[in-house]
């Protein structure tokens, strides 16, 4: 039953609201500081939503963060009348509602969203956790919601800015910590991926305002004293019932003695499974083994491919497009991650555990000659920087066995010029995408085998500075933007 008494707060608090913001629009205020705090924001979503996105903003203003967006559909929604009318002569490509955020489905039907925004809202709302579970027909499973909102630190710090004229008015707010969002969300159904700081020294000054909010506000301790907490969540829902087509992509080079296995353990998932073969130009007779077994085993689904370049990131790329499956699988040919652990794999991403399923070959024992003792060492090492570079822990970069959606790789396809195409490896293009793009990624723990034909084609210490030096590179577009 509705509380009468909590229903008239309720009303007074976003009559409130509603007048404040009413306000603002009419005195059009603007200053410096404001600018500089806005156009940080929008540099920020606009690294994590790529452009011609469905996006979804509550509290959108006068729309100027989901226009900087370039979304193929934006909707926007606030309760300001008077920001809606500036906005929408501003952008009128956006369809910007006049609608509390908590009705939206008074406002919105049956449409769905790849992204859904909440811009310094939830420090302003009166029910947190209802808007959020309001969110839900709104969704699909790779939807991603993503928020900011003020940290507690700078209560006082953004009060004096407000009384000398620095920054917007605003009434009483949710101060809230990030593990009171989190908490939020998971009361909601939604689970938070990663979050972060930003905005340290809100002033436009040359090289101070660059030094301050791409380096300090991401280096702890200064991280504690960030103006702005950002989060990115997603659905946490499970999905179950539904099986999905998979391609298994196989870079194959000097693996002639591995082939035949393959053919006969790698196993049948979901609707059906094929195998993509590209060959990498063997010194050994690899091709002519593959072609051998698709005549032995005609009744699987098999793909074979002459690699164009060189290195196994080219070759799975090649395997990539060419694959039909709806979730795409890598397994190395030389076989130390048994192919019969694909199924685990399987089941993480098809339910929904993870979007980005990443073997780790680091919780087991190993057999005595899998890894070699400074290959392990760099894996722990490189493993510690990329879990801090990416916002999400990863155990094991280096393991060839990774899982994702074929419509999360062509987003990360699509985008792959803003970190260049650099990676012979395979492996790193995709785990930038990934985390850039907010894929829930997952471990996944298997036992590592020793090869029992052939050599590895990794060399030690020349990739490991190819390594070290696509994590220099990488930090500089993924943690310092």
């Amino acid at each position: 039953m509705n509380n009468p008494i909590l229903s008239t707060a309720k009303t007074r608090y976003l009559q409130a609201r509603t007048a404040q913001w009413d306000a603002i629009a009419d005195s059009r205020r603007n200053n410096f500081l404001n600018s500089y705090y806005h156009n940080r924001l929008r540099k920020v979503f606009s690294f994590l939503i790529p452009p011609g996105s469905r996006v979804l903003e509550l509290g959108c203003g006068e729309g100027d963060l989901l226009a900087a967006l370039h979304p193929s559909q934006g909707v926007g929604i606030d309760f300001s009348k008077k920001s809606l009318e500036l906005g929408q002569k501003k952008h009128p490509q956006l369809r910007l509602i006049h609608s509390e955020v908590s009705d939206l489905g008074l406002v919105l039907k049956d449409e769905k969203f790849d992204f859904i925004i909440l811009s310094d809202l939830i420090n302003d709302l009166w029910d947190v956790q209802a808007v959020l579970e309001s969110l839900f027909p709104y969704c699909e499973p790779n939807t991603r919601v993503i928020m900011n909102y003020y940290s507690r630190l700078w209560q006082i710090p953004l009060w004096i800015a407000q009384k000398i004229g620095f920054a917007k008015p605003v009434l009483l707010q949710n101060w809230l910590t990030t593990n009171d969002v989190k908490n939020l969300l998971n009361l909601s159904g939604f689970e938070a991926i990663k979050n972060w700081e930003e905005i340290l020294f809100p002033l436009p000054i040359p090289l101070l305002d660059d030094f301050f909010n791409k380096f300090l506000v991401k280096t702890w301790p200064f991280n504690i004293f960030a103006m702005s907490n950002f989060l990115v969540a997603r659905p946490s829902l499970i999905k179950a019932g539904e099986d999905h087509s998979v391609s298994v992509i196989v870079a194959a080079r000097n693996e002639a003695g591995n082939i035949e296995n393959i053919f006969k353990r790698t196993p049948e998932l979901g609707s059906g499974t094929e195998l993509v073969f590209v060959e990498g130009h063997s010194s050994d007779d690899t091709y002519h083994m593959i072609e051998a077994m698709m005549e032995k085993y005609p009744q699987q689904n098999v793909k074979l491919f002459r690699q164009d370049g060189i290195g196994k990131g080219d070759a799975v790329r090649k395997g990539f497009e060419n694959a039909s499956g709806e979730i795409l699988m890598i397994l190395d040919a030389d076989l130390t991650v048994l192919p019969e652990d694909l199924p685990r794999f399987y089941n993480a991403i098809a339910s929904n555990r993870g979007e980005f399923i990443n073997g780790v070959r680091l919780v087991y024992p190993m057999e005595k000659e899998a890894m070699r003792f400074f290959n392990f060492l760099g894996n722990k090492a490189f493993s510690l920087m990329f879990s801090w570079l990416l916002g999400q822990p990863i155990k094991d970069t280096l393991c060839g066995t990774k899982v994702l959606w074929k419509r999360d790789y062509d987003v990360i396809k699509n985008n792959r010029a803003y970190f260049g195409d650099f990676d012979p490896f395979g492996d790193y293009d995709l785990l930038f995408g990934a985390a850039r793009f907010g894929l829930k990624i997952m471990d996944m723990p298997v036992r590592y085998q020793e090869r029992t034909y052939g050599t590895t084609n990794i060399q030690r210490w020349k990739h490991g500075w190819l390594l070290l030096k696509m994590v220099l590179f990488a930090a500089s577009r993924i943690k310092f933007v």
